[in-house]
């Protein structure tokens, strides 16, 4: 079997998506805490703060699905309202960005064709 060749880009990608499965983690227990009323000002800052971390880092990357949902679980973190309709919505976005995740995994995991051979006619 041979081994697999990914891109420069690709490996930078997959060392960062690495990293996120314990924020997720973070992202879940606050959401939690949200729904009990049990999050303070500084928890619920640091949570949005991470969340535009974890936007800057994907779309530097070029992960903009990723980027996208967690925009906007930063943006409806910081909102007014109902904490109810903030954690429904919080908890959707939570799974889209799981989704989104599975994807960019798969996405960097997967080798490129056209990086075997990058011009047809001479390879």
């Amino acid at each position: 079997m041979a081994a697999q060749k990914l891109s420069s880009r690709q490996q930078a990608q997959l060392a960062y998506l690495q990293t996120l499965p314990p924020k997720f983690q973070r992202i879940h227990s606050v959401i939690e805490q949200m729904a009990s009323l049990q999050v303070d000002d500084s928890a619920l800052r640091s949570f949005i703060r991470s969340l535009d971390q974890l936007k800057a880092g994907a779309a530097a990357l070029s992960m903009t699905s990723l980027a996208d949902t967690a925009g906007l679980m930063a943006t409806m973190a910081r909102r007014g309202g109902g904490v109810q309709t903030k954690v429904r919505g919080l908890r959707e976005l939570l799974g889209s960005l799981k989704i989104g995740y599975e994807g960019a995994l798969r996405q960097a995991t997967t080798p490129d064709p056209d990086a075997e051979h990058p011009d047809p006619a001479t390879g």
